[in-house]
């Protein structure tokens, strides 16, 4: 079997095997030469298995070196996987209806015996710190576009005049948005064309990449929907940081508060397993207000298009729902607080998504408390003992960073292998004998420079402008020049892009974009050239860049 990666790469990963030469990475080299492409992906490293920090990272970034290289030829059916998630998901959400049902009706007409101490008095605590967080529920917000794809906008078209272009689409409980929705420029240049709004009966079910063993199933909302779940997430995301939860910052908090756990073991860091298709619509009308959820609910899509098929929904929202990330967090955070008066947000407690960071002490209550709600906890990634804990893309043992650096895709152009290269770099870092990792790493690195085109392999720089230099700490490698009184930095770095011409779209929606606030990537000027889409670079060049 043909392999998909370059020579080079496959010859740096053998080098990098020969020089950590440990019995994991033998395995590697084995199953690498043999095109054992499902085992190679399917190794896994324990981290309570090892008591030293570096005998572990030698043997994770060994392991996971291609564990996320999307075109592997792997023989998972990454597609099967996904819907198999989503209708297992669907499952344990009926599962979890059916069990807070009667709660519902227990807490809004309580019995003299009701035992306040016990789960009522559980869920009275949670319900009462979502309401202190979220406080009053905005009527009038204004709507938001993202960047990604809605239920009738597709592929490249997506930029926001394509979106302002084509027939809006929402769900008939949305049907109230519609009086908001006819006072923007969006709705005028719309009804200039004499374009009405379709009313669609939920979202569509796509997938996107995951890794080589599987595919992450999303759900693509109406557009008109999707406009104001966007505005309720920025709430839901101001209201949570307000109570102590940044979820600006929140990865890099995680990552430093992982770091010092893994040194003092105060703290827990918990995953869940497909926690956006495990909230079911039970969990969330039992812990919010009632005008919160009944606002919610009604820009929530009730179905689902899959296979063909319209399936009604257990789970409350899916990820590609404007706010799912942010009511997510706000669960996981209420729960976790109820469980113990001591735990406070942003002191002792962290939520980020379904990444969670609790008292060691309380993570087995915690952990408890989220299982009775029907979500499930990933134990390959949830950490409550030991010197190991991993949080939001951190991996750490006793202070250091072991994570490990991981291949996307398979490099075929100059930018892949400056984003391989400095990556290998970004690996021997943060390690008390740096030189140690740097050492190990330099025959792996050197193979994937040596890769290059003779002219760009010496455009060395500091890691501040990111892959579009070769990333060295030594100041005298960096290739320089003064003008002005200013230094410029030797670079590869995108040269052109794919610009849409204003031409492409009707005056109306030239303006609504305008008045929305269309804005180019550098500073929110109107792009008066016309529209850059996501995933726009078409070609790259040798050029100067200013640093200092």
């Amino acid at each position: 079997m043909t392999s998909p990666l370059s020579t080079a790469v496959e010859r740096g990963i053998l080098r990098f095997c020969e020089d950590v030469s440990t019995p994991r990475s033998l395995t590697v080299a084995i199953l690498l030469r043999n095109r054992e492409w499902d085992q190679l992906v399917s190794l896994q490293v324990d981290p309570l298995q090892y008591s030293d920090a570096h005998a572990y990272w030698l043997d994770a970034s060994v392991s996971s070196l291609l564990k996320k290289t999307e075109d592997l030829p792997t023989s998972f059916d990454r597609k099967a996987v996904a819907i198999e998630n989503f209708w297992l998901g669907e499952r344990d959400c009926f599962r979890t209806n059916c069990r807070l049902y009667p709660l519902l009706d227990d807490l809004r007409h309580p019995g003299g015996d009701l035992d306040e101490g016990g789960l009522h008095g559980f869920i009275r605590r949670a319900q009462k710190i979502v309401s202190d967080i979220l406080g009053p529920c905005p009527d009038l917000l204004q709507g938001r576009f993202g960047p990604g794809a809605t239920y009738r906008d597709r592929g490249k078209l997506t930029t926001v005049p394509d979106k302002m272009s084509s027939r809006p689409t929402l769900t008939s409980d949305a049907y109230p948005w519609l009086f908001q929705w006819s006072g923007t420029a969006w709705a005028s240049a719309c009804a200039n064309r004499k374009t009405d709004p379709e009313f669609v009966r939920g979202n569509r079910f796509t997938t996107v990449p995951k890794d080589c063993k599987k595919q992450r199933g999303i759900a693509v909302e109406p557009s008109v929907n999707l406009f104001y779940q966007l505005a309720y997430g920025k709430v839901l995301k101001n209201r949570l940081s307000d109570a102590g939860i940044n979820l600006r910052d929140g990865q890099d908090i995680h990552r430093r508060l992982a770091c010092e756990a893994s040194i003092r073991g105060h703290l827990a860091t918990l995953d869940l397993k497909n926690a956006s298709d495990s909230v079911s619509r039970r969990f969330v009308e039992l812990l919010l207000p009632r005008k919160w959820f009944e606002c919610l609910n009604s820009l929530r899509s009730p179905t689902t298009l899959i296979e063909g098929q319209t399936v009604l929904l257990e789970k409350f929202s899916s990820m590609g729902n404007g706010f799912t990330f942010e009511l997510e967090t706000l669960l996981f955070l209420a729960v976790s607080l109820a469980v113990n008066p001591a735990h406070k947000a942003g002191e002792n407690v962290f939520v980020y998504g379904d990444d969670i960071i609790v008292p060691t002490e309380s993570s087995q209550d915690v952990i408890a408390a989220l299982e009775f709600f029907g979500l499930t906890i990933n134990k390959e990634k949830s950490f409550t003992s030991g010197w190991f804990r991993e949080s939001c893309g951190g991996d750490y043992f006793r202070g250091e960073d072991v994570r490990p650096h991981l291949i996307k895709e398979s490099p075929s152009e100059p930018q892949h292998l400056y984003v391989l290269a400095n990556g290998i770099w970004r690996m021997g870092l943060n390690d008390p004998s740096v030189s140690r990792r740097h050492r190990l790493l330099h025959r792996f690195r050197m193979v994937i420079i040596d890769d290059l085109p003779r002219a760009l392999r010496y455009n060395f720089g500091p890691k501040d402008l990111g892959d579009i230099v070769l990333h060295v700490d030594d100041e005298k490698l960096w290739n320089t020049r003064c003008r002005s009184s200013i230094r410029y930095i030797r670079c590869y770095r995108p040269a052109r892009f794919l610009r849409i011409g204003w031409e492409h779209w009707h005056s109306d929606v030239i303006l609504a974009a305008a008045l929305y606030g269309t804005g180019d990537e550098k500073g929110g000027k109107f792009p008066v050239l016309g529209v850059t889409p996501r995933s726009s670079v078409l070609g790259h060049k040798v050029g100067w860049v200013a640093f200092s």
